[in-house]
Formats: C-alpha cells, structure tokens, sequence
C-alpha cells in the first residue's frame, strides 16, 4: 500500500528519492520522509504529500549517496508527523520503511516495553525497528542477522529497507508479501516497491520473493532468505519506459489513461489473435487447457473494480462456454470455509498482482487442490509466481488510483477466455466464434468514437456536479458495469452512488428516486432492451434524471431520457468495454468540477497490499 524508494551508490541520493516518491504517491500520500546517510543519518518527514516533504526538507542537510524514503497510507496510527516513516529505534542504531502490517505488533511491543523501550508514535512499524535493534544489541550480532531473527519473529506482512548507523555502508532489504523491486546499475542498487521510479535509472531488475532478505552495498548484493540460505538473484529487463509514466498533455493520470485504452486493449489481444480473425490462442494458459475445458465450476476471485470485471467474466463464462461461475470477493472467499475441489479452477484477478486478500485466497485454494490462474498486469508481481498459469493484461503502468484501462483490459482477457473455452467445449459454434473475435478487434476504434463526445460528455457531468446521490442501471453484463460507473463516481468524486440490476430498482432503490436523483441507465439494444426500457419510464414516472447510454440511432429512449449518450452499435458480448467509457469520463469531469483530487482520492491507494 505505501511506497519505498531508496538508493545505494555514488549519486546524491535525495533528488533520486524525491522524484522516486513522486512516481509511487499513488500507493499512498497520507504522509512522507526520507533519511539520508552519509557520516551521520537525517531524517525528515512530515505529515502531507511528497511536495510537503520537499519544502520541510528545504535549506537543510541533504548530502549523502545512501538513503531510503517513504510515502505512506496509514494503517496503524493517524496520519501525522510523528507516525511518519522513517522510523528510529529508541537508541538511534537503526532507521526503517515499512510497507506493510505487523500482525503480532501489540505482543512485540510488551515485550520491548519490559525492556525499558519506549515508544513515540503509534505504528507496528516502529516496534519492528526497535525489535531489530534489541537483538543486535542484546545477542551482538551483526545487523544483517538481527534482521533475520527479527523477522522470524514477525507475523504479518513487510516491505522492508533498513539501515544501521554502524554498519552505514550498506542496506538491508527484505520482503513477505509487500513488494520490493531491487534496481542494478553501475555500481549502484535501487530499491523500490515497484519499478516506476527506477526504469529512469536502469532495465536490470530482481523482483524479491517472499521471504528474500537483501544486504546490498554500492559495489555488492547478497540475497539469501530468513533462514540464512543463499539465493540467486535473477535479473529480468523491465519493459516500461518513462513516457508511460508520464502525464504528458493530460491535466491528470486518470483521463490519461481514459483516453489510451483503445491502445491498451488493442494491445491486450495484439498477438492473441490471429491475423485472419479467426482464433484466439493464450498461451499462457495452453498448459492448463485441459483442466478449464473439463472445470465442472470456475471461481474468480476478485477486490474492487477486478471484481467488476469478474462478474462480466461470469456472464460471458456461463453464456458462451457454458461452465457454471462463482464470483467471490477474495476478502470473504479467504475467510470462510469455501467448498473446493480439485477439479475447479480458479482465476484471480488483480491489476497490481500484490493484492493482499487475492493472493491469500490463491494459496488457500492451490492447498485445497484447486488449479490456479491468475490474470494481473504487472509482470513479475506475486500473483503470476503463485499461480500455474495466467495471462497479462498489457494495460501498461496504470497511476491513476481510480482504475480504468486495468478494468477493460481485465474483461478483454475474460473475453477472449470466455471465447476460446467456449469453441474448445463446443458450446460455441464457429461461425459465430470468428464473428465474436471480429466485434473484439473492432472495440478499439469504437471507443475512440466516444471519445469524440468527451465535451459532449462533460457537459452533462456539468449538469449533475453538485448532486449528492445518483443510481446506476444495467441489466445482463451491463448491470456489472452499472456497478463499475458508481464506484468511479463515488471514489472520486465522494457523490454516494449505488449500482443495482435495473429489474430491482423497484424492490427498494425506487424510493430514493426525486426530481434531485440522476440515474444512469446502460440501455444499449440487446436481448433486454425492451426491459431497460420500461425500467426507464419507471424513473420518469417519479421524476428521476435519466442518463441513458444507448446504441447509437435509438430513438425511442432518446424520447424519454433527459440526456442520451450515444454508442456504437456493437454485439452485447462486448458492450462492456465500449458503455463504461461515458461512466469513467461523466465521473472523471464531475470529480474536477467538485474539486477534488482525481489521481489520489482521499483514504485510497492503489495497490492493496494490506488487509
């Protein structure tokens, strides 16, 4: 959930941790702090964003070619200085960043305090710094060690970039469960928990595994694990380059990456379909083939905007492969006794591949003898490691906190799986196979078609800024988008919005609607069109806004809505991707109007790394 970023080399390390707190703020912008190490160490850190740190830091001791920093969303203990990271042990022999939750904290804690400890702030972090310390001081061993005999102390979850006032030369890394990413340069390492401030620096990276602990000094790096065994680092190319961590022309990251998804799904069936249209082949999961085309169930596991993109996923699994689905938010899934069996599989959706309850209910099941495959974004990240087989995304680094590309490309992979299984189980036949394949390639260019109508758009969502509730329809595949549009709205904009199957509007919902009440309505022509529309005069029965998103030409809802915004025609297969594009723009433009924040909503962070 928070970032790390740190450096060991021949540089002045703070610029390098500056503009490495900038580029993972979206992990978290609660508070910040670096420390620098040269003869001495300093730290500043300060309650607010990255640019808060930088005037705090301003005119004051800022050398030194070694240093770690952290920008935080909290977990334990308010936002505020002095819950800031880096922490300090109580003696000054060590400072750490900590991404990440202590479980067993509070039992650590009593511990240290028997033993003349005393605390300062309120966080899990500062007992493991301390515990650290106690052992180095207590056992005289050298820090490396009382790292890993802290840690084996430890239950909970960690990122971890240490460093010791005797041992200053060096930095000490370790991971369970937070990410970190270890950049090698000429004479030089990186840390970071992902590899968007590092790809400016270098291409040569290691993604640690669970339990890695890391000893790097500017010229070495010795990685072992917990228990003391050597490991091999292996080093990978990272394929991200800094234009695709850069705003460009975009006022922000969000409508950045609202307007590169006709690139970004393009580009996540690029290669998986042959040039004449006619197959799709995921090779990524070629090896599990058999257990899907066989699966008497499939459950997909999911949090947020992923689980979104899971429900579309079941309307298309069970439509056109015919393969019973479960969708399960994997918070619950993990902590409840799930009947599994070893012939269902199991998908796990995440766009950051570090989700903390996602990756928790992937080895619950892989234990339970359920295969596993995984769908994520990021190459390198836990999931595809837990995994036995999955596939990629290719959204490219997605900052915004509120996610769009990640979801379309999400449910283009779910598209073509759905496509695929359902040819190889023959529940698809082949005509309309290569038709469906021929809609997907055309998603691309339709979306570009909407985006033409972004100032139409806009005005629209001048329209209904300043209302305080609104309701979302949909029915069939589109009622999961209707749930998508009210969870951009409200996680952007704070406008509570609720999504609801258009067909239950009147078992509740319906008593909230007024004058006052904006109600969008996904209304294209499909199986249930004849339906949607009925559900609309109900709303205008009350004296509710319509906002209807339809198929281009339509008339008949043109003539009850109050505000039409127009699709290409397209099979109802795909009409996902191209009707939650108006949603992300209307809560796009509605959130700037209001004011707020788009790329770092308050209390949010992208990547939930934490329960």
């Amino acid at each position: 959930m928070c970032g790390i970023v740190a450096y060991v080399g021949d540089k002045v390390a703070y610029p390098i941790l500056i503009k490495g707190l900038q580029r993972l703020e979206y992990r978290g912008y609660d508070s910040a702090g670096v420390a620098l190490i040269n003869s001495d160490i300093h730290t500043y850190k300060c309650l607010g964003k990255v640019k808060d740190l930088e005037t705090h830091a301003k005119g004051k001791h800022l050398s030194g070619t070694i240093g770690m920093g952290h920008t935080r969303w909290a977990t334990h203990g308010e936002p505020n200085d002095t819950n800031a990271h880096p922490h300090t042990s109580m003696n000054g022999k060590f400072t750490l960043v900590h991404n990440g939750i202590i479980e067993n904290y509070a039992h650590l804690k009593k511990e240290l305090e028997l033993r003349g400890y005393v605390f300062q702030s309120e966080t899990d972090t500062e007992v493991l710094v301390n515990l650290i310390e106690n052992i180095y001081q207590e056992q005289k061993v050298d820090a490396e060690i009382a790292v890993r005999l802290a840690l084996s102390k430890v239950i909970g979850a960690y990122g971890l970039v240490i460093s010791c006032t005797e041992e200053k030369e060096q930095l000490i890394a370790a991971r369970k469960g937070s990410p970190l990413v270890i950049g090698v340069g000429d004479h030089e390492y990186y840390l970071a928990s992902d590899a968007s401030p590092i790809v400016e620096y270098t291409d040569q990276v290691i993604y640690m595994n669970d339990e890695d602990v890391a000893i790097i000094t500017k010229d070495d790096l010795i990685l072992k694990n917990i228990q003391n065994d050597a490991q091999k680092p292996k080093i990978q190319k990272v394929e991200l380059t800094i234009d695709e961590i850069d705003k460009g022309e975009y006022e922000h990251f969000m409508l950045k990456e609202i307007h590169e998804q006709p690139s970004s799904i393009g580009d996540t069936f690029r290669g998986r379909i042959s040039i004449d249209k006619t197959k799709i082949f995921l090779g990524g999961i070629i090896d599990v083939m058999p257990k899907l085309t066989q699966a008497k169930r499939i459950i997909i596991v999911a949090c947020g905007t992923s689980w979104h993109a899971a429900m579309v996923g079941e309307y298309l699994f069970e439509e056109y492969a015919r393969i019973p689905v479960e969708v399960e938010y994997a918070s619950e899934f993990r902590y409840r006794n799930p009947v599994i069996n070893a012939d269902d599989v199991l998908i796990a959706i995440s766009q950051s591949g570090e989700t903390a309850d996602t990756l928790a209910a992937i080895k619950m099941a892989k234990k339970q003898g359920a295969t596993i495959v995984g769908i994520c974004n990021v190459v390198g990240s836990s999931i595809p490691r837990e995994t036995h087989a999955g596939v990629y995304t290719h959204a490219g680094p997605e900052i915004g906190v509120a996610s769009t590309k990640a979801f379309t490309s999400q449910v283009t992979v779910l598209t073509m799986m759905a496509f695929m299984l359902g040819r190889k189980r023959g529940s698809l036949y082949d005509e309309l196979y290569k038709q469906l394949i021929q809609e997907l390639t055309l998603v691309p260019e339709k979306i570009k078609h909407i985006l033409r109508s972004e100032q139409y758009i806009k005005d629209i969502a001048e329209t209904y800024k300043d209302a305080s509730n609104s309701l979302y329809l949909g029915r069939g595949v589109l009622f999961p988008v209707a749930l998508e549009g009210a969870l951009k709205l409200k996680e952007i904009s704070y406008i509570h919005a609720e999504g609801y199957p258009a067909a239950e509007m009147k078992h509740g919902p319906i008593a909230l609607i007024d004058e006052n009440m904006p109600v969008f309505v996904l209304a294209t022509k499909d199986k249930s069109y004849e339906k949607i529309v009925s559900n609309i005069q109900e709303v205008k029965a009350r004296n509710g806004k319509v906002i209807a998103v339809v198929t281009e030409g339509d008339q008949t809802i043109k003539k009850l809505a109050d505000h039409v915004i127009e699709v290409p025609d397209c099979h109802e297969s795909v009409a996902p991707l191209l009707t939650v594009i108006p949603l992300q723009i209307v809560s796009y433009y509605i959130a700037v109007m209001r004011g707020c924040n788009v790329d770092q909503p308050r209390n949010l962070a992208k990547s939930v790394t934490v329960e």
